[in-house]
This record gives structure tokens, sequence and C-alpha cells, in this order.
């Protein structure tokens, strides 16, 4: 068996209200919950072809309201509003109170789930191939402004022997989604060839979660002074304020007239510093050996150094034997 959640049902008084509002001690609310499933039932049944989506009811101690949300309010009205009169004297004579009818007209029955079950329901009383209705409702709802729709259609469809459920969808229901406004609404289609259920159900957003914005606190004016408050707050300055009046009131100062720079005495040149060459180690790429560490540079510098402050002794010739 599937765990399947009335989308209605689940939302009920955190996002959605109840549609019989009236409250009993327990001797009187078994009466009182048959006497609305009749009235319900009546209303339906006399105002078919009125497009009857939503029927709220609300209890007082002598006296009942009942608020038909339908999409052809001129069907209930009637000429002159005798068929709501006629409707209001057989409700008071059914119940034995006072009742108030009230009519509110849906002005996008499209997005309504009750009203598109029953529009494919109607179709396919009067013989319309099911995946045609589903796929005309379907452009319907959704040309209207709907997010997303899904109708499932159940039961014997175009004459087969055997039941089966054809479904169809159109952009995103998300039924686990609490905060998502989905209505849903199903209906009976009475063929000829038996019984097909119809549901329907209509994704139009998310209902509003943020709380409205809270209206900020009366300022009270400054009574000492008699100055408004606007009036101070806009006078009272600011250092962003006095330095773009500053900028924009003060004239601009006068530039100063060039003064003539009294030439600076000639400086003697500077002696050039001596350069001394230094001597690089070969290198030893070519030979590929590797080159010899600093510490033996240093040591041969300081080898000739000493050799330079070494008195030299003069050369002896030696005459060569002849042979």
């Amino acid at each position: 068996m599937g765990h399947k959640v009335h989308p209605n049902g689940f939302r009920l008084g955190v996002y959605r209200n109840w549609e019989a509002k009236w409250f009993a001690p327990d001797k009187e609310y078994k009466p009182l919950l048959l006497e609305d499933h009749r009235l319900r039932r009546m209303l339906l049944a006399r105002l078919k072809n009125a497009g009857v989506a939503r029927i709220e009811t609300e209890r007082s101690s002598s006296a009942l309201t009942i608020t038909l949300h339908t999409a052809k309010p001129g069907i209930v009205i009637g000429k002159g509003g005798t068929s709501v009169d006629q409707l209001r004297d057989e409700l008071e004579r059914i119940t034995g109170k006072r009742v108030r009818v009230t009519i509110q007209e849906i002005k996008k029955p499209e997005l309504s789930a009750q009203l598109v079950a029953e529009n494919v329901a109607a179709q396919l009383e009067k013989r319309i191939a099911f995946r045609r209705a589903i796929k005309q409702s379907l452009m319907k709802t959704m040309r209207a402004g709907a997010q997303g729709v899904k109708i499932r259609v159940k039961g014997r469809l175009g004459g087969s022997e055997m039941a089966r459920v054809e479904w169809n969808r159109e952009g995103r229901v998300p039924l686990h989604t609490l905060k998502a406004d989905i209505d849903f609404g199903q209906t009976e289609a009475k063929t000829t060839f038996g019984r097909i259920g119809v549901s329907a159900w209509v994704y139009t957003g998310n209902f509003p979660t943020e709380a409205p914005p809270k209206p900020q606190a009366a300022v009270e004016e400054p009574a000492e002074t008699g100055v408004p408050v606007a009036v101070a707050i806009a006078e009272t300055p600011t250092p962003l304020a006095e330095l773009v009046k500053a900028t924009v009131a003060a004239p601009a100062a006068p530039e100063p007239a060039p003064v003539a720079a009294a030439p600076a005495p000639a400086e003697a040149p500077a002696a050039k510093a001596k350069r001394t060459r230094t001597t690089k180690a070969p290198t030893t790429a070519d030979s590929g050996e590797k080159p010899a560490p600093k510490r033996a540079a240093r040591a041969r510098t300081a080898s000739t150094t000493e050799k330079a402050a070494a008195p030299t002794a003069p050369r002896t010739r030696t005459a060569k034997k002849k042979e």
C-alpha cells in the first residue's frame, strides 16, 4: 500500500485554514458534522454547472454563514438574486437557523485544482480521448501562470476491459515541500463503461513565509526648539557634508605669482671614484670540471700578495757551455 498524504490536510493549521470554522461540545459535534456533510453534498449537486470549487461554513450560536467560491457567480445569483433567495430559504428549512450566503468569484478558474479536475471529467463524459483532455488542461493551467500541474486519471480508459492509471505533468509539483502552495482536487466522470476518477494538483508558488516589515515608531519632535525632527536631522553636520560644502561654497584662492628662483651656485664636479678591476676565476664549464671553492680562491689571492711583498733577488745568468 502506498503512503499517500492529502496535500490540503498536510498543510492544515500551518499554511492553510480549515473549510469548516466552528466549535461544538462533544454531544453536539456529531449531528453538526453530519449536517455540514449533507449541506455540502446538496450544494454541489444543485450548483453543478456553477463551477463551485470550495465551500466554507462558519457557525455561531444562532446563525450559519456559508461562503461559496465559484467561477460563475451569475448562475448562483440568478436574475435579480432569485436563485440566492431560494437557496437561502431551503438551507434555513434544513438547518432551522438563520443562514447567510456569501459568494466569492474565482478570477482564474484554471488555477483551481477542483475546477481543473471537473473540466477533465466533463470532457471524458463527452467521449473525448483522455490523453487529449489531459494535455489541453495542462496547457491552459500553465498559461494561466501556474508553476506546475499534474493530472491523473484512473479507470477503464478508452473502453478497455481492465482499469489502469494514466497521468501527465508539466512543470514541478513539490509535494514534500510544506511551504509549497499546492491545491488538490478530485472528482468522478460517470461514463457509459464505468466511473473514472480524476485527480489534479496545481502548484502556484510558495506561501509567504517572511514576516511583514514592522512600521517605524513615531519619533517625537523636540519641544524646546520647535524644529521638526526631519529638519533637525537634515541640518546636523557630517564630516562628508562639511567637506563638500567647503569645497563648493568657498571661493577658489588666487594662485601666487611664480617667484624667479635664484640661480644655484655651480657645484664643483665630484671626483670620480676609481674603478677597481676584479679578476674573475676561470670557469671550467668547457672542461667539465667543478669550480674551485671560494676558500681556495681567497688562499690564492693571499699567496700572490705575499709574493708581491717579498723582495725579489736579482737573477744570475749562467753562461752556456759550448760544445
